[in-house]
């Protein structure tokens, strides 16, 4: 499955104000929507899909996975898990369809096992390809099974987020996920197991309000939007002008809601550094 999936013309206020820019009718140059420079793909590639000048393009999750654990390593958890359209919304199952053919994917987190330097973990990322990472019912479900496979196999959890937040075409079946979620997070904390979530562009909404916001550590890659409610929401509910930076993730480290800010390039390694620091074990899958 090719990155270039993941990189289209926004389709909604979210993605309009995303880091995603258009090909070209060539597919193989893109424009850097920061410094405008014109970037070729096989250099993107080699980059970590991370302009010179900083910009971090959003990826799919299984390209995620692929450049931030070991090589080879990865087996998927839980992939049966789908989306049934629970209640019926009209135009969801053709909103569905076009999600799974633009991503590859059949919902919006891929879960499983793999090992980062060598340390075993349970990992999930979540892709921007498929309706901008919403968390549905079956998305709330296999990060919930995770979480338990993880506790029981004593585990850590190191997971990517990215996401508009909560499908509201699955309505409260949709909302209970941040509850279902968090509760898993729990139980898998008080068993004395770490939790590593990376932040990346963008993480707002019930992901925000649950499983992203509740790591042991909470990394976030630059300049990455991480919020809850939106910016014109917040805006016009406090009546208060917002500062340029606000709901990024150099703003959420300012004011205490993140660990640290760490480039693309260097996130394995930190991950690999802190499983290690915090008592992980060496092992294979």
């Amino acid at each position: 499955m090719g990155i270039l999936k993941f990189l289209y013309k926004p389709q909604n206020e979210l993605e309009k104000e995303g880091r995603t820019a258009e090909p070209p009718a060539g597919e193989t140059e893109y424009t850097c929507p920061n410094c405008h420079r014109t970037l070729v793909e096989s250099v993107l590639e080699s980059d970590g899909w991370v302009c010179s000048c900083g910009y971090h393009f959003r990826i799919g999750a299984r390209k995620r996975i692929a450049m931030m654990t070991d090589e080879g390593s990865f087996g998927e958890l839980f992939a049966d898990i789908v989306t049934n359209d629970p209640l019926s919304f009209p135009g969801y199952q053709k909103k569905l369809e076009k999600a799974r053919a633009q991503s590859g994917e059949n919902e919006s987190v891929i879960t499983g096992t793999a090992t980062i330097g060598g340390i075993r973990t349970a990992v999930f990322a979540m892709s921007p390809g498929f309706m901008m990472g919403s968390m549905g019912t079956a998305t709330g479900e296999k990060i919930t099974r995770l979480f338990e496979y993880a506790e029981n196999a004593s585990l850590p959890v190191v997971g990517w987020t990215v996401s508009g937040g909560a499908r509201m075409q699955e309505g409260l079946l949709s909302l209970m996920q941040m509850a279902k979620t968090s509760g898993a997070v729990l139980r898998h904390s008080q068993k004395g197991l770490l939790y590593i979530t990376v932040l990346t562009d963008p993480t707002t909404g019930g992901v925000t309000a649950s499983f992203a916001m509740e790591g042991d550590i909470i990394i976030a890659e630059p300049g990455a939007t991480v919020g809850f409610a939106g910016r014109r929401v917040v805006e016009q509910t406090t009546m208060e002008s917002l500062p340029r930076d606000f709901q990024t993730s150099e703003f959420i480290l300012a004011h205490g809601f993140a660990d640290t800010i760490v480039p693309r390039k260097d996130e394995k390694r930190l991950i690999a550094d802190l499983l290690r620091i915090h008592g992980a074990g060496h092992d294979s899958i």
